[in-house]
């Protein structure tokens, strides 16, 4: 059966970047997110501790995977890499993962973040938030488009 918001009550999305990758979970039934944090993703390699730690946390029925495309819609430098990604955690944890279109997230991410900061629940220092809210916009276009 196909993974879908009538058929799953979480998701857990993942904003993949060479460095952290932002993590949030969300709710099928409200159709919200929350930012949940990040992921250190080193060369020494991701930190599939906290992962696994996270999938068994939430029991997720998904996972989501924001795919960066250019403007125009075309694959850029870092699409192989979430897309091996989502292969892996595919792979790891037998749950459907699903790719969604990340265009504009950063942006929806980074103004979201600003209305943070400006009521006090967040602050500067906290600046790596900003990929877990990246994480929360992509499970919540997906909530909305699915």
């Amino acid at each position: 059966m196909p993974a879908t918001p009538d058929t799953i009550s979480t998701a857990l999305g993942f904003d993949y970047g060479a460095r952290r990758i932002g993590v949030a979970v969300g709710n099928a039934l409200t159709g919200t997110a929350s930012a949940l944090g990040i992921v250190v993703n080193a060369e020494q390699g991701l930190d599939w501790a906290r992962v696994d730690a996270l999938v068994r946390e939430w029991r997720p029925q998904v996972l989501l995977v924001g795919l960066p495309l250019t403007m125009d819609g075309a694959e850029q430098k870092n699409s192989a890499a979430a897309r091996a990604f989502a292969t892996q955690i595919g792979e790891r944890f037998r749950l459907p993962v699903r790719l969604v279109d990340e265009r504009l997230t950063s942006h929806e991410a980074a103004q979201r973040f600003a209305q943070r900061r400006a009521s006090g629940s967040v602050r500067r220092k906290h600046a790596t938030a900003i990929d877990a809210v990246a994480a929360e916009v992509i499970v919540e276009q997906w909530l909305r488009d699915n």
